[in-house]
């Protein structure tokens, strides 16, 4: 799996370079649209009521682009299926409320509300995950980072190696639905209602750590430089047949 920094967000670490490329594919599906515009309600002796989307976006390769470790159909199926929905639901959650002109990450940090979800939280949090987490693969992915990343790998963990078996660990015992990320931590006092929010020794590192469900490091002000999704959505459908296989070995 390839590092990268999602280059568009304001919570990205300077400190790393650009590593990952998007392709050229232009997806055939036609997309939500982050943008204002008269609602198709409009009648001429009415004022137009102006609507905010947030935008849904493809991953930034084809689809088949990952095989043989994500299959087209698992990815299409993600894609189309559940980062769809949560853009979907949370259009419908914010149209005329106080968050509807916000950019995702300040609905996200609103709708945290310091460990106390609104209830547009789940979604806001979730389409930005999904953002994320394409832009963490590439096609041809994977082999070592290079400069200022990999001294800071080694710097903070060891090796790489150490690195990626701390990740690994935490994506395999995060309990139930969620995600493990490579994040920078900053030396931040006031960091809501995150597990370790105090500073300590590990402030102003790399460090990686696992959420549940939705949330994702943004609420702990900390910097996301790489995540892998471990809801079973994720990897399902590669793998139901050993799932199924293994299910009944146990039966015997």
């Amino acid at each position: 799996m390839q590092v990268a920094v999602y280059s568009s967000s304001s919570y990205c670490s300077a400190l790393t370079p650009h590593l990952f490329m998007a392709s050229n594919s232009k997806p055939k599906t036609k997309l939500i649209t982050r943008g204002c515009g008269p609602s198709s309600s409009y009648k001429k002796k009415k004022k137009k009521k102006v609507l905010c989307q947030i935008e849904l976006k493809p991953p930034p390769y084809p689809t088949n682009a990952l095989e043989p470790y994500i299959s087209r159909e698992s990815l299409e199926y993600h894609w189309s299926r559940h980062h769809r929905g949560h853009v979907h639901s949370l259009n419908k959650q914010i149209a005329g409320t106080d968050l509807d002109d916000m950019p995702l990450e300040d609905i996200i940090l609103t709708s945290y509300n310091k460990g106390h979800f609104l209830p547009s939280f789940n979604h806001a949090a979730q389409v930005w995950n999904h953002d994320f987490f394409w832009q963490s693969m590439k096609p041809g992915g994977g082999g070592r980072p290079s400069g200022q990343l990999l001294q800071l790998i080694e710097r903070d963990f060891g090796s790489l190696e150490r690195m990626l078996m701390e990740l690994k660990a935490a994506a395999s015992t995060q309990f139930g639905s969620g995600w493990a990320w490579l994040v920078y931590k900053a030396n931040k006092l006031d960091v809501g209602n995150a597990v370790n929010p105090l500073p300590s020794e590990k402030d102003n590192k790399l460090v990686v750590a696992k959420t549940p469900n939705a949330v994702n490091p943004l609420v702990w002000d900390y910097s996301p430089l790489l995540a892998i999704d471990v809801w079973e959505h994720a990897y399902y459908l590669d793998y139901e047949v050993k799932l199924a296989l293994m299910s009944n070995i146990t039966k015997l």
